[in-house]
Formats: structure tokens, sequence, C-alpha cells
């Protein structure tokens, strides 16, 4: 089980932050005054439950209050309240300004960097292995005892693996364990630091960082300000919303739901993912292996953006489809060319995405699925509340189109449709979840070993049910979007009725 299926403290104060910001927002107001006192609701008391002291409690509570209102990080050594800027940022319309992922300094626990380690549990056995099989010398035997000499050590790990006592662990800061571009460093003062230009915003650090140091920008601040505006405000819905919001959130209650928040409209993404698997099919049928050697899929922005960040040279053999995100929004804004747009869902990346030149006069704002829970308990939504008579269908996506929520979805989606339009075609997939075994598939694939084949990667292990931004585990999420799936009129892409829409997407 990984931190991000753990219900913590740290994500207690993260989802606390979350409704504050909503609720600042709906109640409007002085929004300088306001800030100052909600690290005070948020951390209430005396006595420093969380750390050494509640007046560090608080100040990181503040700092995590303005990225969730989109500012920056506040320098260290000079003073600066945390309501700065905030007026400005009330506005219906803001970009995320990089970074998108920031650690907050003086919440980091310095943790060590990667290194054996050898604990209590050595025996200090007759054979010591570990000793033996040592390439470079680095173990000792001190006292009875297995020693290690960092400044020789290379970090193998082979004295690990041989030990029979299972006493030598593999220490490392867990926030670098996760990142799968290995963008994690250290300050000088050992503190972790972010290298932004590996840094593909995954969100995989900070929901596995036990000290809660790292986080992301948030939205939720200027989507309900653009409510205020009295625009249309169209909410578009990742495949993986389903069961999020607990048992009583049925698909049926959530567009009801989300209405009572003020906003207009709700969107299944699901739509643009069967626009997505088309679009993929064709180029794979025309590309393959035609004009390249594998095609590898364009849903995931983390891993299209390692993927062209690391291996540059295979770029080309992404797909140039538009992702579901972007396709559905362009349905949308053409029907509705003066509303906002906002997309929900479990990924961190998808701000990154949705910050680019490109994509921004088609998705104004990006919220996770965390973010959205922080309005339901602003307004005291309760699903349970929402009475039979108020459910409204959501757009029916297929059962392909659904289940790219889950690791393997977007190949098999792709693949049921090349399947239908080219029936004779041989269709060998393969997919990686979490960017430490996509970067293997693509090493094995630059090397020659995948060519003929559809690649799909996916920056989360799991797919996007185990993204930054969800709130349920992702084994149940699996079952619930899998349960969805089956309950899908249409199984294959080719059957969407918006697919007549994909060739006026790309005018």
């Amino acid at each position: 089980m990984d931190m991000k299926s753990v219900y913590s403290s740290v994500t207690d104060i993260r989802r606390k932050v979350f409704t504050e910001v909503a609720r600042l927002a709906y109640e409007g107001g002085d929004y300088r005054e306001k800030i100052v006192n909600l690290p005070y609701k948020i951390v209430p008391g005396k006595v420093a439950v969380y750390r050494e002291s509640i007046f560090l409690e608080r100040a990181i509570v503040e700092e995590r209050l303005r990225l969730a209102i989109g500012l920056p990080l506040r320098p260290i050594d000079q003073h600066e309240s945390v309501s700065e800027g905030i007026d400005e940022s009330a506005i219906a319309e803001k970009y995320y300004d990089p970074p998108l992922i920031n650690i907050i300094n003086f919440a980091c626990n310095a943790c060590p960097e990667a290194h054996y380690h050898v604990t209590d549990c050595c025996q200090g056995c007759l054979a010591h292995p570990c000793k033996e099989i040592c390439p470079k010398g680095a173990i000792e035997i001190i006292h009875g005892k297995s020693h290690i000499d960092q400044s020789k050590c290379v970090k193998c790990g082979r004295c690990q693996s041989v030990c029979p006592y299972n006493a030598i662990n593999k220490m490392e800061r867990p926030c670098a364990r996760a990142c799968g571009m290995y963008a994690i460093g250290s300050d000088e003062n050992g503190k972790a630091k972010i290298d932004y230009d590996k840094c593909v915003s995954c969100g995989m650090c900070l929901v596995n960082c036990p000290f809660g140091a790292i986080v992301d920008k948030g939205q939720i601040f200027q989507l309900i300000h653009a409510m205020k505006t009295g625009k249309k405000v169209i909410a578009l819905v990742a495949p993986a919303f389903v069961g999020q919001f607990g048992k009583n959130a049925s698909p049926e209650k959530l567009t009801a739901a989300m209405r009572r928040l003020g906003f207009d409209s709700v969107v299944e993404v699901a739509i643009g993912a069967d626009l997505c698997a088309i679009e993929e099919a064709k180029d794979f049928i025309r590309e393959v292996p035609a004009n390249q050697p594998f095609m590898a899929t364009s849903c995931c922005p983390s891993w299209s953006v390692m993927a062209k960040k690391v291996f540059p040279e295979i770029a080309p053999y992404i797909s140039m489809a538009m992702t579901p995100m972007v396709l559905t929004a362009r349905m949308v804004k053409k029907e509705n060319p003066d509303a906002y747009i906002a997309f929900i869902g479990p990924c961190a990346a998808k701000k990154l995405e949705a910050s680019r030149r490109t994509v921004r006069s088609d998705v104004d704002f990006v919220l996770t699925f965390e973010e959205l829970m922080g309005m339901f308990e602003a307004k005291d939504v309760k699903f349970e509340d929402i009475s039979d008579d108020e459910n409204v269908e959501l757009n029916e996506g297929t059962g392909s189109g659904r289940k790219f929520a889950v690791s393997g979805g977007v190949a098999a989606a792709v693949a049921d449709v090349i399947r239908k339009l080219d029936p004779d075609r041989e269709i060998k997939v393969a997919s990686a979840q979490g960017l430490k075994e996509c970067r293997k598939l693509l090493q094995l694939a630059k090397a020659g070993k995948y060519n003929g084949y559809l690649l799909e990667g996916m920056g989360c292990p799991g797919g996007c049910i185990a993204g930054a931004g969800t709130l349920q585990p992702a084994d149940k999420s699996t079952a619930m979007v899998n349960k969805y799936v089956q309950l899908a009129e249409k199984q294959n892409s080719l059957d969407s009725e918006y697919k007549i829409e994909l060739g006026l997407l790309h005018e």
C-alpha cells in the first residue's frame, strides 16, 4: 500500500485548505483580513499537534493557502504578509504561473538521500555474505556487526539482496523515490529541491511526502470568481470521477450537485476519450509501420512530456492526437463560445497541459477531485440530500472511453477501434504505469524491441485513478470504473454518437 491510500493528518490539512479557500471565494468580503485568520481556523488551539511548534504549523498552512489560491511561495528571508497579492488574484481568469509543483522549504524534513543502512537486525553472522559480495569493499565488520562505508558504497544493493536477516535497508527520500524523472535532489541545507528542467508535474512527489512539504498550485479561487461573473461555467469531468465522492455520489447525482456549486452543466470527458481513441487508431493504421516503427499514446501529459524530454529522438512517434480533455473542451466551446471551461480530474499534470498557449483558449480552469470536494464542503453540498427528481444523466461516453481512467484502458480502446477499421491487422500492445516503468518501456522501444507496437504510458501507477488529486484508493476506484464501463450501452469508441464532431474540431 502506498501513502496515497492512507487518510492521514497531511491529507486532512490539505483538504481543509481547499475547503477554506473555496469558502473564502464564495463568501467574498475583505480577503486580506479573512485569509490572515484562516490558519487559526485550520490549526486551532494553543498546542502543536503535528510539529514542534504551532507557529510552524500555521506558517506552513499559510503557504498552502497561498498556493491553493495560485499565489507564489513567500521569500523566507524577508517579511511578506500571507495576504500579499490576494486581491489581484480575485479574478475570473488566471493561468498557472510556474512553478506548478512547489516545496515549502521549512516544512521539508531534509530526509537523507538514497543510501544503504545496516539496522540493529544484523546478527554479525559468520558468513557475512554482505561483505563478501560487495564489489567495492565498502563493508567492514566492526565489533561483530556489518558497517557500510558510504564513501565507497556505489548503492548497487547487492548487500541487501543477500542478507539472510533482511538487516540492510535502503533509506531513500520518499519524494525522490516517487519521482520517475529523478528531478528531486537537495539544496545546500539538505532540503528537497526540484529540478524544473526535468519535472513533468505528475504530482507523485506531493502525495508521497510524509511531511506535506510539496504542494501544487490551484485555481479554486479564480473558478468561483468566474461563476460570480454570471457567465456559464461548464465542467468537464474526467473518466476517473466514478466513485470518487463516495457511495451516494452516483453519476446521475453529480450534475445536480455541481449545479449547486454554480456550474451551468457537466460533460463527461469519456466523449473526448472516444474521439481520441478514433484519432489514435487512424494515426496508427496510417503510420505504423509505413512511416514509423511504433506509436505511443498521447493522452497522459506527464508521460508524453517525459518521452519528449528524455527520448527526443522518438518524440515524433507519439500520437499527435489531441487529449480527451482538449477534444471535449473544443467540442463544448463550439457550442458555447462565451462559456468558461473547467476540467475536473485526478491529475496535477493536466494543470500544466492547460497552461500551454495552444490549450489556453480551450480550457480555462483545471481542478482536481480533491479541490472539487473542497467546494462541496464549503457549500455544504451532500449527495444524500439530492432527490431523485434532481438527477441528470451525463452525456453518454462508450465503455471504451470510460476505461481511459485505468492502466491499459487507453491502448485497449485504440486497439478495439483498429480491429473494427482493419480486422486483418495484428495489434500488438505494450503498456507501462508509473514514470520509471514508462522510461524502461521507451528505452526498449528505442532499442527496437517494440517495433509494430502500440505503446501506452500512464504517469501514475495504476493509471488516472491513482492521480495526485484523487480521493479514493486506486483498487477501489478501478473496480468502480470497470463497473461503469460495463454499464455503457455502447462499448466501441467508433459507435460514439459524437464522432461526427472529430473533423469539425480540427477546423
